[in-house]
């Protein structure tokens, strides 16, 4: 972690000049300082709590922390007199088969687990093997029929294993009328590949890394994917999904589709529109075993109920857990988070004593929720839209804050997603309001806007957003500024370096929760809904659920 010496206070001036537009006020409150935060990250990333990973000790003393911190504010317990959400997780725990075997092109290929690649499963099943599967180049893996794109066209795949790329065919193609550009759909996220490989009866699926269009290296990978897994309960113990899910290094996947004569850019081969899944004529063997526990989870939900509309919410969320103890790199092993996502929690907790403390109440409730698993996959959020609380076409936005920027405070603010609801307009009166500037997504092939929290609100309707800071930091400029965040996801994301230090620069983290308690403020004083723009992928699902 960059440690920068802490610039002066917050100037961002909380002034509301907003209010219900019948019936506009003025209030005049205190900004949420830098030291407030500072407060709260040191003890949510200490190593007392042994990275906030689910079903530890570090889960009950994290969980402990934020439900103590909503009470000594003031909010009250927001789950029927409990802070609590019981989240029901099964935690797999896959060990897979030292080496991927390939059989039947020019030569036998032997890769090795974890330097080639990584297997898990969903499924609850003591053993899983793939024994001489036959293996498929569907290139992107994806069916998208508003884009007229569909790899599986013509294909079927039942018992097979398909090999797909990351990302969409836009990302690096120079030309937009390919999905959105460089802005990453929904399509080019791999959650969505592993459902889709599964409704199309796949046996397995591998996907291919590619540390550009993933926007990661494979240490991520690695990180995220071996050991143990956690992933919600289900009926059907996931037979649904894939025998078995995965990736494999750009490496290793040149070597295997060299083997059946595909050579050169695989992505622009992928891209072309006449593109047909390739047989490999090649087949793979490979398995793993598992183990497994059942336990409980928790989301922490605190409320502040509104003066006049109490059943219409305005939700900040932040997630709570990290990695836990992982595999030591430069003598360490816990896995911290400061930044990923202790400052997002942070951040919520000093907006939750902010909103208690105003003069004139919110007319809207106001609700706080911490979340579990998101590391895991977005599992708390998914957990809470599925069992809303609240009901979620009465639930007005979603305010969530992840991994904020930890580099001081900047002249723009990213926002992840821009384009996609009303929203943002809020956001943007805002900044123009302090002489900032909105910025889109600041790497928008990253897929952002479906990497956090705020997509498991958005996916059922309601309009959510997540803004971090921007690169052109107020104190030493924009290249210093895309240094710092460039050097993070290289060096730090999801790493045990991801942690507390006393000259930590938390101003940053102040300005994100300050402009986002603002718009809070305001949506909470109005009577009107925000709502999706057009061309959203999520506007079906707000307009359906608000009939």
């Amino acid at each position: 972690m960059s440690k920068i010496k802490i610039g002066s206070l917050l100037t961002l001036s909380i002034v509301l000049l907003y209010g219900c537009k019948e019936d506009k006020k003025s209030t005049s409150l205190g900004p949420i300082t830098p030291d407030i935060i500072k407060q709260h990250i040191s003890v949510l990333a200490d190593d007392s709590l042994q990275g906030r990973r689910p079903f530890t000790v570090g889960e009950t003393k994290t969980v402990n922390y934020i439900s103590s911190e909503l009470k000594k504010a003031g909010v009250e317990p927001g789950n029927n007199g409990s802070y609590i959400q019981k989240v029901p997780m099964v935690e797999v725990t896959s060990t897979p088969w030292a080496n991927m075997e390939i059989t039947g092109g020019k030569e036998n290929l032997k890769f090795k687990a974890v330097d080639d690649f990584v297997a898990f499963t969903r499924r609850e099943q003591d053993t899983i093997q793939l024994k001489n599967s036959p293996l498929v180049f569907a290139g992107f893996g994806i069916v998208a029929p508003e884009f007229n794109w569909n790899d599986y066209k013509d294909l079927d795949v039942k018992g097979k294993t398909v090999v797909v790329l990351i990302s969409d065919p836009g990302f690096k193609a120079n030309d937009k009328k390919y999905f959105r550009g460089d802005t990453m759909t929904y399509y080019g996220r791999w959650t969505y590949k592993f459902e889709e490989a599964a409704r199309q009866g796949a046996a397995g699926i591998i996907i291919v890394h590619q540390t550009d269009a993933a926007s990661y290296g494979w240490s991520v990978i690695t990180n995220s994917n071996t050991g143990a897994r956690l992933y919600l309960q289900a009926a059907d113990k996931y037979k649904s999904r894939c025998k078995l899910e995965g990736w494999m290094t750009e490496q290793a996947a040149t070597k295997l589709l060299a083997n059946a004569g595909i050579t050169g850019d695989i992505r622009a081969y992928a891209r072309k529109k006449d593109f047909k899944a390739v047989a490999l004529n090649q087949t793979v063997t490979v398995g793993l075993s598992n183990k497994y526990k059942y336990s409980t989870s928790q989301n922490v939900i605190g409320i502040i109920k509104g003066s006049k509309r109490p059943n219409e919410t305005i939700i900040y969320s932040a997630h709570w857990d990290h990695f836990g103890i992982g595999p030591k790199i430069n003598g360490d092993s816990i896995y911290n988070g400061a930044v990923d996502n202790a400052s997002g929690v942070a951040a919520m907790l000093s907006i939750a004593k902010v909103f208690k403390q105003t003069k004139e109440k919110p007319e809207r409730s106001i609700v706080f929720l911490a979340v579990t698993g998101e590391e895991q996959g977005l599992l708390g959020s998914e957990y809470y839209a599925l069992n809303p609380v609240y009901p979620l076409n009465k639930t007005v936005a979603n305010l969530n804050m992840d991994a904020l920027g930890f580099y001081g405070e900047t002249k723009d603010i990213s926002i992840k997603g821009k384009g996609q609801n009303e929203v943002e307009d809020y956001i943007v009166n805002v900044l123009k309001d302090n002489n900032l500037k909105a910025v889109g997504d600041t790497r928008p092939s990253a897929g952002s806007y479906y990497r956090s929290d705020h997509f498991n609100f958005a996916k059922v309707g309601v309009p959510a957003i997540d803004i971090v800071n921007g690169f052109d930091s107020k104190e030493h400029g924009a290249k210093w500024g895309q240094e710092q965040r460039l050097g993070y996801n290289e060096k730090h994301y999801h790493q045990p370096s991801d942690e507390y230090s006393p000259q930590m620069n938390t101003a940053g983290f102040a300005q994100i929760a300050n402009i986002l308690f603002t718009v809070g403020y305001k949506l909470s004083n109005e009577t009107t809904f925000p709502q999706w723009k057009a061309g959203s992928e999520f506007k079906a699902a707000r307009d359906k659920s608000v009939r």
